[in-house]
């Protein structure tokens, strides 16, 4: 007993432990212990906070005896602050260890190599975990995963709620040292990514376009995607032959786009979009690219986020831009309740070249209540390269399908609450395809039709519920609590409550508010009264808002009457201006506002500055008379970058009269397609003697991917002028529809505009 208590003594105040092993407890004695490692050697990081350290991993173990650093307890050696692990050798494994509340700046969390000429080869990152671990601002890019070298695996990690500019994941072919490198990236949790409003939000990236034409080998298996919203590619694949193989995306709004480089694979993955908005399955680009045995349910994106997009190329196109789909093989899938499939994606002026040499043969498509004027598939250019096969579709669907496609009854399983459709027919695929099959992919190509293996589907289910990320990881976030109801008479009693940054109601009791310095929002907060008449609010002079939510935070006002004759404050409502990486939301119900007026130094309502993002943004059964200052500005993106500052804008039912300003103006810029904001909603509102102080429009809607304004009425708005203005460089979906427009300005609409059953007087 004695002996065993001196060991854990000596364990415990660490250096030298037992034979092989290592107990270290800072920073310092980690980096002595890596220099004088030895195969087989097992460095163990004492539980407790390693905060601001960059851990550089520099030493050789072999096959048969790798070095291993690992956590006392897998979970409890904490990484914060700005701090980065770096792997630089041959067969070295890191085990356990949590990255939290911090950040890596300009370098990866976690990257494969610690110099430029310190690659790691065989080498393993198991059972870590990153959560949040985010540059301070939103636009400071950086990675969480960087590969090099050849033959490394991250395996059973977790990652979740990456919010900062950047692909979480990327594997880096810059040069011969990290090609046809046979990474594997398998059974790890890829959780929750909020929409970027930007480009380089994807989870993985396999090459970048100027290393396209080599191959990566890179394999992307038995993972789980789930909610990863960052931008239209989840996958970004831009090298070649690659595996992404049996990995479950739920429930993300996005997906694994074969973006450059040729002879990739997606094979027996599964596809959960449960009708969510957006979600995506496979675009496809490029040469010999083989999409197999995949199962897609209620995938409901459009466009370039189809459950099947088959892209138009550019005639000579560089390897950097869209290079003609040649060679694919796309077989033995099986979609369920989906959108439409899309043949010749993205024709236009430029992307002239539609698919060639491509066999769509053995897939099944099935609608389960499919309406009238619901398509399997819709064409946008000449389909003659594309040879069909063996595919079968449910036989109440109505669309004249072309030959290859028969209309027929199928076999109903479920799994869980999936519906599982089973074909009762068999199509041979040709010996020259499947000679092709069994080189590719090991495996010759089912004569059954669609994805028929319910047990593979349970296994592979199975495998992401129960066998992805760390163990000790909970994947998922507590539920918030009621928030509570307190009363504030005064605007102390509002600075008191909000600066303990809790969710909470605060329900105003008083007349008469003056606010001396901005209300920083930074939990979720309902204002709300239950008196009738106006509150007076006054602010000092030189705020810059009164009320600014920050990152990760909710305001909602309720039933609120506000006399803003007082207000100096700038903005009435504004996001944070620090361009934090976290979203927001912003919601107004059964307010009133009047008399606020930029002769007293208001301009604006509601505000959003640079790089910050909003969730939502709701106005419900307002009212706004009598106010001379712009409405709800949302234009300060102005790099022309595809940024924007909020996801979905929704304004129903409300009134505004005797409106001196701007009353909505959204700006997203440039020519990039991976966003899928902003989405506007413009609804049953009574506009009525509204003018912009300027020559601007009184709605004014540049670069809005979607919007839908029908059953409002406008009387008497910016006459002379313009009343609505739509301007769009790339795609767009335009509903203006049933408004009446009665002694108002003229609407400049464009060719994304659907403009039908208005009455203009």
């Amino acid at each position: 007993m004695i002996r065993l208590l001196l060991l854990n003594f000596f364990l415990s105040i660490g250096f030298i432990a037992t034979a092989g092993t290592i107990v270290v407890k800072n920073i310092a004695e980690l980096n002595e212990a890596g220099k004088k490692s030895q195969p087989g050697d097992v460095i163990v990081l004492q539980n407790g906070e390693w905060k601001n350290v960059t851990i550089k991993l520099s030493c050789d173990g072999t096959k048969e005896k790798p070095i291993t650093f690992k956590a006392q307890t897998a979970g409890k050696v904490l990484i914060t602050g700005n701090s980065q692990l770096k792997i630089g050798g041959n067969f070295i494994i890191v085990d356990g260890l949590y990255f939290i509340n911090g950040f890596a700046g300009e370098d990866a969390v976690i990257n494969f190599r610690v110099t430029k000429d310190k690659l790691a080869n065989n080498c393993r990152v198991t059972n870590c975990v990153v959560n949040d671990f985010n540059n301070l601002k939103r636009e400071d890019e950086n990675n969480w995963v960087l590969f090099y070298g050849k033959n490394n695996q991250l395996d059973h990690c977790s990652f979740k709620d990456k919010r900062n500019l950047g692909v979480l994941l990327a594997v880096v072919l810059d040069d011969d040292r990290s090609r046809e490198n046979f990474h594997s990236i398998d059974h790890n949790y890829f959780g929750k990514r909020i929409p970027l409003a930007s480009n380089g939000g994807e989870i993985i990236r396999v090459g970048v376009s100027q290393h396209c034409q080599f191959n990566s080998n890179t394999q992307i298996k038995n993972n789980l995607f789930e909610y990863c919203d960052g931008e239209t590619e989840i996958i970004s694949i831009k090298s070649g032959s690659n595996v992404i193989e049996e990995n479950v995306f739920k429930e993300s709004q996005g997906s694994v786009v074969l973006r450059h480089g040729d002879n990739n694979t997606v094979r027996n993955n599964i596809f959960l979009g449960n009708g969510k908005e957006a979600t995506g399955g496979v675009r496809v680009i490029n040469k010999g690219q083989w999409i197999v045995n995949n199962f897609f349910y209620k995938c409901t994106g459009t466009g370039f986020r189809s459950p099947l997009a088959i892209m138009n190329g550019i005639p000579n196109s560089p390897a950097n831009r869209y290079v003609q789909v040649q060679n694919a093989v796309i077989a033995n899938n099986t979609f369920v309740d989906c959108s439409p499939a899309s043949f010749g994606e993205g024709s236009d002026a430029e992307r002239s070249l539609p698919p060639a040499n491509v066999f769509l043969a053995n897939n099944l498509f099935y609608k389960s209540n499919p309406a009238k004027d619901q398509p399997i598939y819709l064409v946008f250019d000449a389909i003659n390269g594309i040879s069909f096969s063996g595919n079968e579709v449910s036989k109440e669907v109505a669309q004249p399908l072309t030959n290859g496609f028969i209309k027929t009854a199928v076999s109903i399983q479920k799994s869980g609450t999936t519906t599982f459709p089973l074909s009762n027919n068999k199509n041979n695929i040709s010996d020259s395809l499947q000679q092709v099959a069994v080189a590719r992919l090991q495996q010759k190509l089912n004569t059954t039709i669609g994805f028929s293996n319910l047990a593979l589907l349970k296994k592979i289910d199975a495998n992401a519920a129960t066998s992805t990320g760390a163990k000790w990881f909970v994947k998922t976030d507590a539920i918030s609590k009621k928030p509570l109801l307190v009363n504030c008479k005064t605007a102390q009693d509002i600075y008191a409550q909000v600066e303990k940054n809790i969710p909470v109601e605060l329900l105003l009791t008083g007349n008469d508010y003056i606010f001396h310095k901005p209300v920083f929002i930074g939990s979720n907060v309902i204002i709300k009264t239950n008196q009738s008449g106006f509150i007076d609010i006054h602010t000092v002079p030189g705020m810059l808002s009164l009320f600014v939510i920050k990152e990760n935070a909710a305001l909602e006002l309720q039933k609120l009457q506000v006399d803003g004759g007082d207000m100096k404050a700038i903005h009435f409502v504004s996001s944070d201006s620090t361009g934090t990486p976290g979203h927001y939301s912003f919601s107004m119900n059964k307010c009133s506002l009047r008399y606020f007026d930029r002769n007293a130094g208001c301009e604006n309502i509601f505000y959003a500055f640079k790089s910050t993002v909003a969730d939502k943004i709701v106005v419900d059964k307002c009212s706004f008379q009598l106010n001379k200052v712009d409405g709800f500005i949302l234009n300060s993106e102005k790099d022309d970058k595809g940024y924007y500052n909020a996801e979905k804008i929704t304004v129903t039912k409300n009134i505004f009269a005797d409106q001196q300003g701007t009353l909505l103006d959204i700006y997203r810029g440039g020519a990039d397609e991976s966003t899928l904001g902003p989405d506007l909603n413009v609804a049953e509102n009574s506009f009525s003697d509204c003018n912009s102080e300027t020559d601007l429009p009184l709605i004014r809607l540049t670069g809005v991917q979607k919007t839908r304004l029908f059953f409002n009425s406008f009387t008497g708005c910016n006459q002379q002028k313009v009343l609505i203005s739509y301007t769009d460089i790339v795609r767009a979906l335009h509903i203006l529809s049933r408004n009446i427009i009665s002694h108002s300005g003229t609407i400049q609409t464009n060719n994304f505009v659907v403009n039908e059953n208005n009455t203009i007087n």
